[in-house]
């Protein structure tokens, strides 16, 4: 039986938020940890928190992502979890409200070939404090576990979403298994399975 899951990226696949690592080049971690709490946790609208967080990165030179990729730290679990779908035959995608410049050279290394988040927009080597294309919002990450359901001949019953933040229900409801994971407590109440600790203790749910 072959699977499909898609796991949330920051703080969910990886430990850290991406945009509070990028605030920190911008000296507004503190203001952007606050507001991405409030959005994780359902009180603030996804894509309108996006861009009032993006926007204090304006002028954050672009070889910041480097030093932001290198510093990011993968969950326990998160390796050993994608090693053991590759090795029964199952697909693994990344979607994320994060970034798409950090996420997909780290989900290359790994070997993992479905990948979605925003895309910053840079003008002169910096970052201009907006985002470019659609917003991954929680209907987009529903939207994108459908769509990579169909890419991968997997039906949506035999799908798994996992994540932790507000923005992962709408995934979570859609997928055939939604998993809680370290969530938010408005996630842990509508999660149908809720995992601690370590990401590949999904292997022992399924």
């Amino acid at each position: 039986m072959k699977r499909l899951i898609v796991s949330d990226a920051d703080s969910t696949f990886f430990r850290q938020e991406v945009i509070e690592l990028i605030a920190e080049h911008a000296g507004t971690r503190e203001q952007v940890a606050a507001v991405t709490e409030r959005a994780m946790r359902g009180e603030l609208d996804f894509a309108g928190s996006l861009r009032e967080r993006v926007a204090t990165l304006a002028g954050v030179p672009v070889e910041a992502l480097d030093k932001v990729r290198a510093a990011v730290e993968l969950m326990p679990g998160a390796r050993e979890l994608v090693a053991e779908c590759q090795a029964r035959g199952w697909a693994f995608g990344l979607v994320s409200g994060g970034f798409e410049e950090i996420a997909a050279p780290i989900a290359r290394e790994l070997g993992i070939e479905l990948v979605r988040a925003n895309r910053l927009e840079v003008a002169d080597g910096v970052l201009t404090g907006r985002t470019v294309g659609p917003v991954i919002d929680r209907a987009a990450k529903a939207a994108t576990l459908r769509e990579w359901a169909a890419q991968t001949g997997v039906p949506l019953e035999q799908t798994v979403a996992v994540g932790d933040g507000a923005n992962d229900l709408d995934m979570i409801a859609a997928a055939g298994v939604g998993v809680a994971f370290n969530a938010k407590p408005l996630v842990r109440e509508q999660a149908p399975h809720v995992i601690e600790d370590r990401l590949d203790n999904l292997l022992a749910l399924l």
